[in-house]
């Protein structure tokens, strides 16, 4: 037959493959694949490459791609033969191939092996482009079977050869003939990952860096209209950015030659700026802003703060229109703020920027302050200037299109003056990218945060969230915060208490607390709320109100000196035992000739001060609560003692001190002690079996195609032997539908026997009298069985089944649940009212160590129940734990499983007994996290 009378079918393009990166510098790229049309693009960028680079690449002299070159590094089939691009203002600035080969290295269809080949230009060499090319081209070659990629590199190509050896997979080098050959699994390690996960760090910390330190400004839409908003952001910059070395400049288009605003020449096109511009400002309607940023991709711009409105806030239409801003500032090089953004701070001294609509820049201290929101951005600046507290950077994003709040973690991360990070979240984009870096972060500076829609669960207009984030639950959230070591607080004000208390404080070492003041009632207030937060307070001492300076500055050594205190509250109010003060004086508290007597004590402040010195030098926080004390607290402030005006704010911040520094003092000790122990009765082959063939069924196929997703609910049957293969035993059970079942059932499992209700409606549910325990014989069963048959409406409807008794002990219910957004998630409680009423549900992470599970048994509210409550006999904590790691091996293992559910779990005083199961199962997403670097698409 004539293979030209076939017609040739064009293989499907991998839109999937397509991704926005950010390189090693800052700057953005794209990597998609390499197609036909490309031919011209691929010609150019050849030309761009020196004769070594092309000699590396061929090892020998290459001066030109002939045209059977031409077409065989464009025409591929994305699947033996796939070439991939990375892309810089439409041009390619680095190619990489993969060739599928056998294993005599010829070219195969069938093959697991592929020959991989790098091409970098000259001037983009040690971005990092290699790095991310090879990230991806292995995510690729993985997702068409190969299993291994090999490579020859000439010696003297080191950049190459390093490019190989840092990534971290497991690889095998000889040297033949003047040319190392290397071969490295794709499969990721830990090593590949944590070097991902490093290049990644670094790149988003250096994007933001660019964002902040920029050499020169242009504010797009200045008008000569002063109260317009191009104008107020052109006021704001001048006040404390320009300068010979770094300019600012206005640019608007119906400017006429000549004009000046402020001092400041107005250009017509950021084109005609001479110089480069690092940053733009833009302020244009939004039909005008994608001009704008073709001018600034052209002009080399670094970076765009977009202040416009217009956009995703607005609808289907205006959502459209962000996510062509952000792909056309990102194919030029360029990260985005906004749109619809209030702007970005740096109070750098050597460097200060106010690029927002902030009229005075904050002063420079060590908080880094993130939000979403413009009018809380507002509210943030104001509380923290009325505190009398600095601020590294701030950043309001709007819409965070494109630089979110993890990018700026990774910035504060390194950022050597900020100490502590405060965040005003209405949505995540990235939940479990949020989660690993806060986690890392968090381990060096706090991370404060206030959740916005916490009860509501509503999504702002306009923010850019996959659909796999929109509804997540409010529990998720709190187990995400928790096990990074993030402080959720409720209220801004909260906020500023709690990250007050960390950034001049010493981190508590305990729960213990010492209350000392001049008001016993003050202290019976702040000894109240500290047992409401769960602190140890001891017995107020009250100095009276008489006390002097002195009096206060012995209490306060004493305390500090206690090894058992590990936090002083000192509690204030003004003096009133003077002539002020009385009937005689007409009830007035001060006399009105000496206005100062009565709002202070200086020579408390100077105790209060000398003790917070005693206070750091022996690591225990310091901190005041008053009442009408209205100038202590900024007598306080250049000792670095927070004061608050209320005994409740200062025990809620405390507490929140207290609460971090168990979270850091658990992770430290966590590295050398915490572990995944090795399980016995594991067989993960034989599970992903099972899973496999349950997915490839044809209810399976059919439930992909409905709405909602394909999580598939297993036979009870199946889901026993999924859990068996993962040493999780669930108590058999036998159908009876009639009398004579039920009797032939109990004698296969052995009496005693329970019967039970198994219908949807009515699992888990005894209060409907759908259970019958404690069976010990025939007679007793056919009773159980005619009484449930007639309560139920038959035994049919009702599935009733035979199960052997369980022992005696406390019902438990654990579940594991794979959230799109957050990974898969932990969860136990107690079964009944204590989960299903009042939420009594702690969560962890997955996968969790054996000191995660052990937190997690201790953390419900019901946990006493389990170790003895009243007298009773404590039950097996440890097989519940074994338990508990066993589900989450199982879902780390196998992805494919959605959720897990274990109700009940009865755990007795020796063993338990597993009475209920469901899982689902769902096919793998097309990506996972695991996958390599990419910035977020919405």
């Amino acid at each position: 037959m004539d293979d030209s009378a076939v017609p040739r079918t064009e293989p499907e393009y991998p839109q999937h493959w397509e991704a926005d990166i950010l390189l090693r510098d800052g700057g953005t790229a794209r990597i998609r694949p390499i197609t036909p049309a490309d031919a011209g693009r691929l010609v150019e960028f050849y030309e761009q490459v020196s004769d070594q680079s092309k000699y590396f690449r061929f090892f020998a002299p290459y001066p030109r791609l002939s045209d059977k070159d031409v077409r065989r590094f464009t025409h591929h089939d994305f699947v033996n033969r796939v070439g991939l691009a990375v892309v810089v203002r439409d041009r390619f600035i680095a190619t990489v191939r993969y060739d599928r080969i056998d294993h005599d290295g010829r070219p195969s269809e069938t093959g697991t092996d592929a020959e991989v080949a790098f091409l970098v230009q000259d001037a983009h060499q040690g971005r990092g482009v290699a790095s991310a090319l090879l990230e991806h081209i292995a995510a690729v070659a993985q997702e068409r079977g190969i299993r291994r990629f090999q490579a020859e590199v000439l010696p003297e190509n080191r950049k190459m050869v390093k490019v190989f050896t840092d990534a971290g997979y497991v690889q095998r080098r000889s040297f033949a003939d003047g040319v190392v050959h290397l071969e490295f699994d794709l499969e990721p390690t830990a090593a590949s990952l944590a070097v991902m996960r490093a290049r990644e760090h670094r790149a988003e910390a250096r994007s933001v860096q660019r964002l902040l330190t920029p050499r020169s400004v242009a504010v797009i839409g200045a008008s000569r209209r002063p109260q317009t908003v191009g104008r107020a952001l052109l006021r704001d910059l001048l006040a404390g950015f320009a300068g010979d070395d770094r300019p600012v400049h206005a640019v608007n288009r119906a400017a006429t030659p000549g004009t000046e605003l402020d001092g400041v020449p107005v250009h017509r096109s950021i084109l005609d700026i001479p110089g480069p511009v690092d940053l733009a400002v833009i302020a244009v309607p939004a039909s005008a802003v994608p001009e704008a940023v073709a001018e600034c991709g052209a002009h080399g711009v670094q970076g765009l703060v977009v202040v416009t409105a217009g956009y995703a806030e607005t609808g289907p239409e205006g959502r459209d229109r962000q996510r062509a801003l952000v792909r056309q500032a990102r194919a030029a090089g360029m990260r985005v703020i906004g749109p619809n953004a209030f702007g970005l701070i740096s109070t750098d001294p050597e460097r200060p920027l106010n690029a927002s609509l902030a009229p005075v820049l904050p002063a420079r201290g060590g908080f880094g302050v993130f939000c979403q929101s413009g009018a809380i951005g507002v509210a943030l600046l104001e509380a923290a200037h009325r505190r009398g507290l600095g601020i590294s950077s701030f950043a309001s994003v709007g819409n965070r299109a494109d630089v979110s709040g993890n990018d700026f973690l990774q910035y504060w991360a390194e950022d050597p003056a900020t100490d502590v990070v405060l965040l005003y979240l209405e949505s995540f984009g990235n939940p479990r990218k949020f989660t690993r870096i806060a986690r890392r972060l968090a381990q060096a500076k706090p991370v404060v945060v206030v959740k916005g829609a916490r009860h509501t669960g509503s999504l702002p207009p306009g923010h850019a969230v996959p659909a796999t984030a929109t509804g997540l639950k409010d529990a998720t959230v709190d187990a995400l915060f928790q096990q990074a070591g993030v402080t959720r607080v409720e209220t801004i004000t909260e906020l500023y208490d709690t990250g007050e208390l960390l950034a001049l404080q010493p981190l508590p070492p305990g729960d213990r607390v010492a209350v000392i003041g001049n008001s016993d009632s003050l202290g019976l207030l702040t000894h109240d709320a500290c047992l409401s937060a769960g602190l140890r307070p001891r017995t107020p001492v009250d100095l009276t109100t008489a006390a002097t300076g002195e009096n206060f500055r012995v209490a306060l050594d004493t305390a500090l000196s206690d090894p058992g205190v590990d936090a002083v509250i000192a509690v204030a109010i003004p003096p009133i035992g003077n002539q002020g003060w009385g009937p005689g004086a007409g009830g007035r508290l001060t006399d009105p000739d000496d206005p100062e007597l009565g709002s202070d004590d200086p020579e408390i402040a100077a105790a209060l001060i000398d003790a917070g010195e005693r206070a750091r030098a022996a690591g225990k926080p310091l901190l005041l609560a008053h009442l009408a004390l209205t100038d202590l607290p900024g007598r306080l402030r250049p000792g670095g003692i927070p004061a608050y005006p209320a005994p409740e704010r200062a025990v809620r911040a405390l507490a929140h001190a207290v609460h971090y520094a168990d979270w850091r003092h658990r992770m430290a000790a966590a590295e050398e002690t915490a572990r995944v122990p090795e399980l016995d009765r594991i067989d993960e082959a034989g599970a992903r079996d099972l899973v496999e063939a349950a997915l490839s069924t044809r209810t399976a196929i059919a439930a992909r195609t409905q709405p909602g997703g394909a999580r598939i609910t297993l036979p009870d049957a199946d889901a026993a032997a999924l859990l068996a293969r993962y040493g999780v035993d669930v108590s058999p059970t036998l159908p009876a539908p009639d009398e004579e079942s039920a009797v032939r059932a109990a004698a296969t499992l052995g009496y005693p026997v329970a019967l039970k209700a198994t219908a949807p409606h009515l699992r888990h549910r005894p209060d409907l009298g759908s259970v019958r325990l404690d069976l010990t014989g025939e007679p007793g069963l056919r009773r159980a069985h005619r009484e449930l048959d007639a309560l139920l409406g038959g035994a049919a409807q009702a599935q009733l089944v035979v199960q052997r008794l369980a022992p005696r002990g406390v019902d438990t219910v654990i579940g594991a649940t794979v959230d799109p957004a957050v990974g898969a998630i932990l969860s136990f409680g107690l079964a009944g009212a204590p989960a299903e009423l009042l939420g009594d549900v702690a969560h962890r992470l997955v996968p969790a160590t054996d000191q995660d599970v052990a937190s997690l048994v201790r953390e419900v509210r019901a946990a006493p129940l389990l170790f003895g409550w009243r007298g009773a006999e404590a039950v097996d904590t440890d097989a519940l734990e074994e338990l508990l790691l066993r589900v989450s091996r199982l879902v780390d293992d196998l992805p494919e499983v959605a959720s897990v559910d274990l109700e009940p779990v009865v755990v007795a005083p020796h063993g338990l007994a597993i009475l209920g199961a469901r899982v689902r199962i769902a096919p793998l997403p097309v990506r996972s996290d695991l996958g390599p670097r990419a910035m977020s698409t919405l």
